[in-house]
């Protein structure tokens, strides 16, 4: 069986997949994604915090560059994203307010509040009893706080299916079953061999092929093994809770904080859900919800809100973060022509949406990855590039 050529054919249609066969389609190509759910994957389970600012981490200066520009990016893309397709995403300009419990906790937040003003971010230093008067949710022994009111917040599971819709109306062909393997043909990535489904056998030919299979990415049959994607799973337990009606918002912005070394948040949506999570694990592929994991989430959580034992506990779930070695995405051509990753975003999948739609599409269409997203490149992690981090060691 073989099917009719396609300019792009992308490995994989969860958010990061989509966002790259969308864009890719608006710039005239002829775009096929290869998923057997598209629109599942980690966005089933992530919790879709847009927190550049309140995330930002000692050594990751250079992926807060590509973590703010595509902050900078969301609303015009919700916006367009959503007047394309009708359907809501669920963004909200709602803010982060970031709390520590104890003076250790306290002494770490303010080492985070001077490294965010040393790289220019804007976020605001608050007393115990201000973090009370924002969120009289929160715990008496709240010591300390920083509030970020340019970090937002969006659904990833409307997200996804906004994603989807906008692919189908773009012309975007959906295959669904799993690639089972990649075709070279001479010294090229020329398509997939589909595994599973109705079309299982066929062959998918692509000009260009795009591995964008999240934590999956570096396990597609037929890569060779000098561009396979360095990805590894790292799980993430996550609790969905429901605050009744017609009570007032329990939260009205997002919660982080780290409780005995152990980071925690807490999202509000406007519907009245809160998502609680998550769990940091390195299990391989294990995605079981397990009672340790639920109880610490909540033990913690009510250490910040006493009151949150008293909402019903309504979903529990564990997903995948797609992690490379540096904790940065993977974007753009391989060392085997034909072949692109999308992958490896680690936490901030969802935060890099808009900028890695943007720059997957350069790609496909002039061959040049954007100057921001170079330092992002596969090959930083080629064999090459390795013996010559050795040698300035």
């Amino acid at each position: 069986m073989r099917s009719s050529h396609t300019d792009v054919l992308v490995v994989g249609g969860g958010i990061i997949g989509l966002v790259t066969a969308w864009r890719a389609a608006q710039r005239g190509l002829g775009v096929a994604v290869v998923d057997p759910e598209p629109g599942g994957g980690a966005a089933l389970v992530a919790a879709g915090m847009l927190a550049a600012v309140s995330e930002l981490d000692h050594g990751e200066q250079t992926l807060l560059g590509l973590n703010i520009a595509s902050a900078r990016l969301y609303p015009d893309f919700v916006a367009e994203l959503e007047s394309v397709t009708g359907r809501d995403t669920g963004y909200r300009a709602c803010g982060t307010l970031a709390v520590a419990l104890d003076s250790d906790d306290r002494a770490q937040l303010r080492e985070l509040h001077a490294l965010q003003r040393r790289s220019g971010l804007e976020s605001e230093w608050l007393t115990g009893r201000e973090c009370r008067r924002l969120e009289p949710m929160l715990a008496p022994g709240v010591r300390g706080g920083l509030r970020v009111d340019g970090d937002h917040q969006i659904d990833p599971r409307r997200l996804a299916a906004a994603l989807v819709t906008a692919c189908e109306r773009a012309g975007v062909v959906f295959h669904r079953a799993w690639a089972g393997r990649l075709r070279v043909v001479g010294d090229r990535a020329a398509g997939v061999t589909l595994a599973g489904g109705p079309e299982r056998g066929a062959e998918l030919d692509a000009g260009q092929v795009v591995i964008a299979g999240g934590s999956l990415s570096g396990r597609l049959a037929g890569v060779p093994d000098d561009v396979v994607a360095p990805v590894r799973p790292v799980k993430g337990q996550v609790l969905r809770l429901t605050v009744p009606r017609p009570y007032a918002p329990f939260l009205s912005r997002t919660l982080r904080a780290e409780v005995r070394g152990s980071h925690i948040y807490l999202v509000p949506r406007e519907n009245g859900e809160l998502v609680l999570g998550a769990t940091s694990e390195e299990l391989g592929w294990d995605t079981t919800v397990t009672a340790g994991g639920v109880y610490e989430l909540l033990r913690d959580a009510h250490e910040l809100l006493p009151g949150i034992t008293e909402l019903p506990l309504t979903e529990t779930r564990a997903g995948l973060r797609p992690t490379s070695p540096d904790n940065a995405p993977l974007l753009g051509p391989t060392a085997l022509p034909g072949l692109h990753l999308a992958t490896g975003h680690h936490r901030n999948g969802v935060l890099l949406t808009p900028v890695t739609g943007r720059v997957m599409a350069t790609v496909l269409t002039t061959g040049e990855l954007p100057d921001d997203a170079r330092p992002f490149a596969p090959g930083r992690f080629s064999p090459a590039a390795s013996a010559r981090l050795e040698q300035h060691a």
